[in-house]
């Protein structure tokens, strides 16, 4: 377990690497009998120095939702963040590319919720019932960690994503806001395209077969902290396609069919 020391010295690495646009070496790497618990102290406090400085927790992210990318990192649950206020960009809006290093985007359902959420023992009937309503989103993902050390050529890990929040930057809200209960969320799709190209596709069915059930999910982690979510937020459910490389230049659409769609520009 990282001393209190530790974690902040590796938070204040985060931060610096996000105010210079310099990526970092890896937490795993510099520290290899980092734990799980041991990132998300180290987010915390990366998050801490954030809302020192200014800025608003408005909702959270939920990320390795799918089989293939847990088996990948060798986890057998999702991961968490947070998002802050600066973070949500207006659908069809421009995104500054200069902000972040190294940029990939996805497609994913956003709740927002009407009521708390605590509690150790939730499901995703309380998700429903907790939930104001949901629309489509996309998620920017940027990474302050090297993907592989420029030393040692590691590959990072979910300790280092973790860490660096969750590898989360921005979102985007857009399309039709929907009540969770109206529709079968796991028959949701998505067309993802790049500047015209369609890059990637998939069904809500993909986040643990339904995106409620990560709701649910970080609902319970929280609780065994003596924290919950809160009415008001938006939280980002978990990604249904692969992530998709983008850089100045780029226009993004995801089209959600009878859902609408919700698109950015970077610029």
């Amino acid at each position: 377990m990282l001393n209190d020391d530790q974690v902040d010295a590796f938070a204040s690495r985060l931060v610096e690497a996000e105010r210079t646009r310099t990526q970092t070496r890896g937490l795993s790497v510099l520290h290899p009998d980092a734990t799980l618990d041991d990132a998300y102290r180290v987010q915390d406090a990366f998050m801490a120095w954030k809302v020192e400085s200014g800025r608003t927790v408005k909702g959270h992210k939920i990320g390795l939702t799918s089989k293939a990318m847990q088996a990948a990192v060798g986890i057998g649950e999702p991961d968490s963040g947070y998002l802050l206020d600066d973070m949500f960009f207006a659908d069809g809006g421009a995104v500054p590319a200069s902000r972040f290093i190294g940029l990939r985007i996805e497609a994913e359902l956003a709740f927002i919720l009407r009521h708390d959420l605590a509690g150790p023992g939730l499901t995703i009937f309380d998700v429903l019932d907790a939930t104001a309503y949901v629309t489509p989103a996309l998620e920017i993902l940027d990474t302050r960690i090297f993907r592989a050390d420029p030393e040692t050529g590691a590959a990072r890990t979910v300790v280092d994503t973790v860490a660096d929040n969750a590898a989360n930057a921005g979102i985007v809200l857009g399309g039709r806001p929907f009540r969770p209960g109206d529709h079968d969320m796991r028959w949701i799709g998505a067309i993802c395209s790049r500047n015209g190209a369609v890059e990637e596709t998939g069904l809500a069915a993909g986040v643990l077969n339904n995106p409620a059930n990560g709701i649910a999910w970080l609902a319970r982690r929280l609780a065994g902290q003596g924290r919950g979510l809160r009415a008001g937020e938006t939280v980002l459910a978990g990604s249904f396609i692969r992530p998709i490389e983008v850089g100045a230049g780029d226009t993004v659409v995801a089209d959600y069919g009878p859902f609408g769609t919700v698109s950015c520009y970077f610029e």
